[in-house]
């Protein structure tokens, strides 16, 4: 880095969140002058087409369809990633990692395939490699995980991490609404991409899931090894009988410490649960986003906030740009939190345990309830509510489990669908909270 002051920025990307970032830059690089004695200057932006008009406005030169000549120019201290994608996104990161050049990124996508990689070469360097905008955007998650939880034990880290899915469960669950126009609303507000599959089928927040469960546990867990259902099977009918029973539904990420012989095993998942009424996460709306993290010593910890936009993820960017570029300064870095993952040992899905909810489509005779029954008995799975809705030809019941096995409960429902008495079986969502 040249002069005392000055930080010579690298932008790779320029859409929502980079044309968030410049704006932000710009406004406030005098308070974060005053504050640190650093001047931020953005001195090259690369993006996939210079003739696309922009939001911003960028000084002559500046603007360069050459992302690699970026990384590579001398003038550039810091590299800023919001490009996306895992190539070239991930050789630029390693080409600006391997020349000393910290690295700021939201790279969600990336970090959940290649983090282990990527981490390591940013230690070996001895340069910063931050990421706070890849989780929940503006709400400060990765650092208290990597800083000031790293003396305590993480136990269970779990939450809603993706907005969209959110904002189209509020929508159901407050206005009634189906799901496809609740999905429309949220396409039309903007908070659903045109193809929205990353966010309805539970692979964003998955990715968010894996990052996280790597920081709070140490461990190298990539995207693929998360357990993942979306919320398209979700119904109005499941949050009407959710609410009936004193729930709400959400898309939940889970990560798990569990105790096992030879070592703990830790189990990741995203997938539609019921939730208490009552549980602070049932209050959280529309497009917001908050986790709850809980470790030995420190109990529960929660951190609310928006958890997408161009504005709130560029100014977690920001915050990580004035950190690595203080570090720069100051010839340190700071530990990724996340170097030398160890392999994970991770907990099969079908081995964990919870409550359930199941409907049921049944004929309305004498015995049905009787032979329901019998086919959780038979695989070890004991009911703890039950609620029928409707009389004649057709009845609707609405079960609720205690604790029980993944294994025992996908049983059941098979077991289930092979009844005479039962004419379809519905939605089975998981119960988080105290039975």
């Amino acid at each position: 880095m040249r002069g005392d002051s000055t930080v010579r920025i690298g932008l790779l990307g320029c859409g929502n969140v980079g044309a968030a970032l410049v704006q932000l830059v710009a406004a406030n690089g005098d308070a974060v002058a005053a504050r640190t004695g650093l001047r931020l200057e953005l001195t090259r932006v690369a993006v996939s087409d210079v003739t696309r008009p922009r939001t911003v406005a960028l000084a002559p030169g500046v603007l360069t369809a050459d992302a690699a000549g970026v990384v590579d120019d001398p003038e550039v201290d810091l590299v800023v990633e919001v490009m996306g994608g895992i190539e070239p996104a991930r050789s630029l990161i390693l080409t600006a990692l391997k020349a000393g050049k910290p690295v700021v990124t939201a790279n969600k996508e990336l970090l959940a395939t290649h983090g282990a990689e990527l981490f390591d070469a940013a230690v070996k360097s001895g340069v910063d490699l931050l990421f706070e905008a890849a989780v929940c955007a503006a709400i400060p998650l990765m650092r208290p995980l990597r800083e000031s939880l790293a003396g305590d034990r993480i136990t269970r880290v779990i939450g809603i991490v993706n907005g969209t899915t959110n904002f189209i469960l509020t929508r159901m669950t407050e206005g009634g609404e189906s799901f496809a126009d609740a999905l429309a609303e949220a396409q039309s507000l903007g908070y659903a991409e045109r193809d929205p599959t990353a966010d309805v089928e539970g692979f964003d927040a998955a990715a968010k899931a894996a990052i996280i469960a790597s920081v709070a546990f140490g461990i190298d867990v990539r995207a693929g090894d998360v357990y993942c259902e979306g919320i398209t099977g979700v119904t109005t009918d499941d949050i009407a009988m959710a609410a009936r029973l004193g729930y709400v539904v959400k898309l939940l990420a889970v990560a798990d410490s569990v105790p096992s012989p030879g070592g703990d095993q830790v189990a990741v998942r995203v997938h539609p649960a019921m939730i208490p009424l009552d549980h602070p996460l049932a209050a959280v709306r529309e497009a917001y986003n908050a986790v709850f993290v809980q470790g030995d010593a420190a109990g529960e910890l929660m951190f609310y906030g928006r958890g997408a936009g161009g504005r709130p993820t560029a100014s977690a960017v920001l915050g990580d740009v004035v950190d690595a570029a203080s570090n720069l300064r100051q010839g340190t870095s700071a530990s990724a939190g996340v170097a030398g993952l160890a392999t994970a040992r991770l907990r099969p899905m079908d081995e964990l345990e919870s409550q359930y909810y199941l409907s049921l489509d049944v004929a309305d005779k004498p015995g049905v309830l009787e032979r329901v029954a019998h086919a959780f008995s038979r695989n070890q799975v004991s009911i703890v509510q039950v609620l029928q809705l409707g009389m004649g030809e057709e009845a609707r019941l609405m079960l609720v489990t205690h604790t029980a096995r993944e294994r025992d409960m996908q049983a059941t429902v098979a077991e289930l669908r092979r009844l005479d008495v039962v004419d379809r079986v519905g939605s089975l969502l998981r119960v988080i909270g105290p039975e």
